[in-house]
């Protein structure tokens, strides 16, 4: 029961990333990239239900598809996440659910998330298209990127750009997971 539960809060982190998009922008460097995230974000053009087009892998989101990020507010200020994926070797659903805080101004793209305790991690939404359908979060090294939508693909000419940028920002692009939603 315990591996279940850190199973779950691993999830929880692995997802994050989606929720970077979800705060977003003002002039604020992303924290360990030293990057400008979005600026002139609106939080509530952020909120809902985004796809997972692809991410840099690791234990926590392995073998999973049909990932999504569902976020909404919170009475306390702060976002609530939800990230769920569909484990295809373990053939079932997984869920985590946790909070998102904005580091400075809640017009900063630049967030910190928690799905256990006191420990949150820091992601940033660097880059995303001004009709909100597609967002490019960095974490807090580039050993972590996810690229966001509203649908469950995202434009070739936009997921270029994406590439382009993150490359050109220390991003080994190879290592790029196209999560695969059915």
């Amino acid at each position: 029961m315990k591996n279940k539960s850190l199973k779950k809060v691993m999830f929880a982190v692995a997802g994050v990333g989606v929720i970077a998009g979800l705060l977003a922008c003002s002039g604020k460097k992303a924290m360990s990239n030293n990057l400008q995230v979005v600026q002139n974000f609106d939080a509530d053009k952020y909120l809902g239900t985004w796809y997972e087009v692809a991410r840099f892998d690791f234990k926590f989101e392995k073998d999973l598809k049909n990932v999504t990020a569902n976020y909404s507010k919170r009475e306390d200020g702060k976002i609530k996440v939800v990230n769920k994926g569909f484990n295809f070797v373990k053939n079932k659903w997984e869920e985590a659910t946790g909070k998102a805080k904005f580091v400075g101004s809640e017009n900063e793209a630049a967030l910190k998330v928690s799905f256990f305790g006191p420990f949150y991690s820091e992601y940033n939404v660097v880059m995303m298209e001004p009709d909100y359908q597609t967002a490019l979060i960095f974490g807090e090294s580039t050993d972590y990127m996810w690229m966001l939508s509203r649908t469950k693909s995202i434009p070739e000419a936009t997921k270029q750009r994406y590439i382009e940028f993150a490359q050109k920002h220390g991003y080994d692009t190879s290592k790029l997971v196209w999560t695969q939603q059915d």
